[in-house]
């Protein structure tokens, strides 16, 4: 499942009563209440924001926000009661993007919150680049290395789905569905384009580090390679 946002707030009232005014104005937000519910919650869905707190009942959101950087670079934004200024600095400098001081006002925050939605959407639909890889969905265009890179219509589709779903498994029948638009395409066929993708893109296609085998589940782009 796919959501704008999710939040991550022990504060179950004011969480659920921010998701349902996020819902009621389009932002399509889930909660959960701890860092493991959040762990989980990654496992089979994705979100494009992330709402969390820095006092979690399981654990410090300073420590869920780290362990969540090694793997996606979408926007998160802190939410405290705590007013010190040494937490502010160091929530922007483990990667948050913003800190919101609690009580906040649901229409400030929302608003907000669609403003980074915007502009993160707007440059994740234009272009992926992580040093070495580059590719601009609009122009369909692939680089490594700066150099062009030549995928049939269908190759560069497939590389699309993968790479903006990045660091989740997506399995088989999830990519004939929405790249070959048929829920009846054979595992030989979706065989044969991985091949061809790793050959393209891999630096040794036989031991591959972007797209990466799940064995009886799919397949994972492992993004932020240098």
């Amino acid at each position: 499942m796919k959501y704008d946002c999710l939040i991550i707030d022990d504060e179950k009232l004011l969480a659920d009563s921010t998701a349902e005014y996020f819902n009621l104005f389009g932002v399509k937000t889930a909660v959960v209440y701890t860092a493991a519910e959040c762990r989980e919650f990654f496992i089979h869905n994705k979100a494009k924001l992330l709402l969390l707190d820095i006092n979690l009942g399981d654990g410090s959101g300073f420590e869920l926000c780290k362990e969540l950087r090694e793997t996606t670079d979408i926007p998160i934004l802190f939410i405290s009661a705590r007013t010190s200024d040494d937490d502010k600095l160091m929530a922007l400098h483990i990667g948050g993007d913003d800190y919101v001081q609690k009580p906040y006002s649901l229409s400030v925050l929302s608003a907000k919150v669609k403003v980074v939605l915007k502009r993160y959407c707007q440059h994740a639909d234009m272009e992926y680049s992580d040093g070495r890889l580059t590719i601009n969905f609009h122009a369909k265009q692939v680089l490594i290395a700066g150099n062009p890179v030549k995928l049939t219509s269908l190759e560069f589709k497939l590389l699309s789905y993968l790479i903006q779903n990045r660091n989740r498994v997506i399995s088989k029948q999830e990519l004939f569905e929405n790249v070959w638009e048929d829920k009846f395409t054979g595992d030989g066929t979706l065989n044969v384009h991985i091949r061809k993708l790793r050959e393209a893109i891999e630096c040794e296609p036989g031991k591959p580090e972007y797209i990466i085998t799940v064995w009886g589940d799919g397949y994972k782009f492992i993004g932020g390679i240098q």
